[in-house]
């Protein structure tokens, strides 16, 4: 089953990053045919890491949390948050190289009229914008309902803000969701 999972940055740790770069890629190997989406978080001006993002398929919550706590950036104290939450994927395509990705992400409580499956995938459209990389509805550990949304959008943030608040209210069941947008880059060995 698939899991979201977002670490955010300690601050002033770009040096130290660096250093464990290559635990952390060989880490990831490990999980290489696993991994649906990979790659950090950036500042908007894409100069500076803000946090990694994996979605990751694993047996189980407890699998994902190994997966998290495990990680080398992790266990050398480099992350201040880390996010872990199951998630239904409901579109992924291949995101290129060179080109401005943002990732937007919304929590909220679960709703008891939360939408079913196709009920989901419907909101996306028959016909979902091309500007869509990937798409998951964040669930709640019982599969009762939907607690939120992650996308990769390429787009810069304001732009991927406007395109995921539509989908992300519906989801809601009509609630507003309060997104964030933050740029992305695909990760992964080159």
């Amino acid at each position: 089953m698939p899991f979201y999972v977002y670490a955010e940055d300690q601050p002033d740790v770009a040096d130290q990053l660096m250093e464990w770069c290559e635990e952390h890629w060989s880490y990831m190997d490990r999980f290489d045919d696993r991994l649906i989406l990979r790659g950090p978080t950036v500042s908007d001006d894409g100069e500076e890491h803000t946090g990694s993002v994996h979605v990751v398929d694993l047996a189980d919550r407890a699998a994902a949390e190994r997966f998290a706590r495990e990680e080398p950036f992790w266990k050398a104290g480099l992350y201040r948050d880390l996010t872990v939450v199951e998630a239904e994927v409901l579109l992924s395509r291949e995101p290129e190289t060179d080109v401005p990705y943002t990732l937007v992400a919304a929590q909220w409580p679960l709703s008891a009229d939360a939408p079913c499956d196709a009920e989901r995938r419907g909101l996306l459209g028959t016909e979902a914008d091309s500007r869509l990389i990937f798409v998951a509805a964040l669930m709640d550990g019982d599969g009762a309902g939907t607690t939120g949304v992650v996308a990769v959008v390429r787009a810069l943030p304001d732009e991927a803000r406007d395109l995921i608040q539509p989908f992300a209210e519906g989801l809601a069941d009509g609630r507003p969701a309060a997104l964030t947008a933050q740029r992305w880059e695909r990760g992964g060995r080159n």
